[in-house]
């Protein structure tokens, strides 16, 4: 998409990220697109209503919508306090050889952010590995 590259400093720039999970696409996917599933590791407490989900932290709300999802393939959220387009996606990929599982995100941080970001998204899939008991 063409907005995606031409891009002056206010904006935040896409970034991609992949964890290798040891979990089924079908078990992992409940862990992406379930209030109680992401309220095991990507936040303390998630509520949903249709496609809106509230996400909890340390008493702070943030709301996303549900923008897309195919079962046991990809979740896609937009934070409705951001009016742009920007989004964060959670992907699973399966290696056709190896069926190895991996977790492919999708995000946008400020330039200056993104190690943070990336960092941010690396605690909590660890969080993630831990539920999941892969190590």
């Amino acid at each position: 998409m063409f907005e995606e590259n031409c891009h002056d400093m206010s904006d935040k720039i896409k970034f991609q990220i992949e964890f290798v999970i040891q979990a089924s696409p079908q078990l992992l996917y409940q862990y992406l697109s379930t209030p109680s599933g992401l309220s095991e590791w990507f936040a303390d407490n998630v509520n949903s209503r249709g496609e809106m989900f509230s996400f909890i932290w340390d008493g702070a709300e943030e709301q996303a919508k549900l923008l897309k999802r195919k079962t046991d393939e990809f979740v896609k959220f937009n934070w409705t306090a951001n009016e742009d387009d920007y989004y964060f996606e959670m992907k699973i990929i399966v290696d056709e050889i190896t069926k190895d599982v991996s977790l492919f995100i999708t995000d946008f941080a400020e330039e200056d952010e993104v190690e943070e970001a990336k960092m941010l998204w690396e605690n909590q899939i660890g969080d993630l590995k831990q539920v999941l008991g892969s190590t």
